[in-house]
């Protein structure tokens, strides 16, 4: 019988796009029944009192070195985008946009942008530039720019990352299983077991 398994995730998380390319596989063998839940990672940690690993020189400077072992680990392309950090507040509203308006190409959504973010290298901190990733995947750039100006997207997000805080998370990506929390794409042997239980 298959568990439900809920990620939340947000595309300036270098290892939540690890976590994310490893999914589909995690799920082919445990039929795990996923929830995506979009958050505001910058937002999480100022409602948990945490902050990015990144901001402690030596941390950040290891972090990303060892991010390159865990990418060759699984054969994930994957570099360092030199515009880190990114401020994800309009591609997390995308999300739940799509979630809402065109929930069968959700997915292909959070691909794009987390290509775009750490294999393609391209600075989404400029809308000009979201615009045309998302214009060249297909997807209608100009009215998803307005969508996520709209208050029940803000409202989708705000309260995501709300619950996620009341849940106890305190980072990116973090998985659901059975009501334990494995935070970290490293952990995810764990929540491989959790759902096999």
């Amino acid at each position: 019988m298959s568990k439900p398994l809920e990620f939340f995730f947000d595309f300036g998380s270098p290892t939540a796009f690890l976590a994310f390319k490893r999914l589909p596989a995690l799920v082919e063998r445990t039929g795990a029944q996923v929830t995506y839940t979009p958050i505001l990672l910058g937002g999480l940690f100022k409602a948990v009192g945490n902050q990015p690993p990144a901001t402690v020189p030596n941390k950040g400077k290891w972090l990303f070195e060892d991010l390159q072992r865990w990418a060759a680990k699984y054969e994930t392309p994957f570099k360092f985008n030199p515009n880190f950090p990114v401020n994800t507040l309009p591609l997390m509203r995308g999300a739940c946009a799509m979630q809402l308006d065109e929930p069968t190409r959700f997915l292909e959504y959070c691909e794009a942008c987390f290509n775009g973010m750490w294999v393609d290298i391209m600075n989404l901190n400029d809308m000009g530039e979201i615009g045309k990733l998302l214009q060249t995947k297909g997807f209608d750039a100009q009215a998803l720019a307005q969508r996520i100006g709209d208050s029940e997207v803000k409202e989708v997000l705000k309260s995501n990352t709300a619950r996620a805080a009341e849940l106890g998370l305190f980072g990116a990506p973090t998985f659901l299983v059975d009501g334990e929390l494995h935070w970290g794409q490293d952990r995810m042997d764990w929540v491989e077991a959790a759902l096999q239980r």
